[in-house]
């Protein structure tokens, strides 16, 4: 079983910035299309940024052009890049790999990124 850890979450103002990191316990990030996922309260679990083994990238509407999803294969690490943050932007971050619809490994703790002024 892969463990995922996210990190890089915080509180910042509307219009600010905040970078997400996840680390795996081993590489995947070189098999696997990863994704950036958030859940505000009492909503659905939502996929905002995809990146798949090859680099190719896709975005949900309500972050396209302000959000940018990286990886570094050697760190084992994939990145959130969020700029131009607005409080619905609020929610606890999650990364995971994609299978179908689906996802491959049991959820990590997440990281709280919250949008107030």
């Amino acid at each position: 079983q892969v463990q995922l850890v996210e990190s890089g979450g915080g509180l910042v103002q509307p219009g600010g910035s905040l970078r997400l990191s996840c680390a795996a316990s081993r590489n995947i990030f070189n098999i696997y299309t990863m994704g950036w996922y958030r859940q505000a309260p009492g909503k659905q679990r939502e996929l905002v940024a995809t990146v798949t083994s090859g680099g190719r990238t896709n975005y949900a509407d309500s972050v396209k052009g302000r959000f940018t999803i990286s990886r570094d294969n050697a760190k084992t690490t994939v990145y959130l890049q969020m700029n131009s943050l607005k409080p619905e932007d609020t929610a606890g971050y999650y990364c995971n790999a994609l299978r179908g619809s689906s996802v491959r490994y049991t959820w990590g703790q997440g990281t709280q990124v919250t949008v107030s002024s």
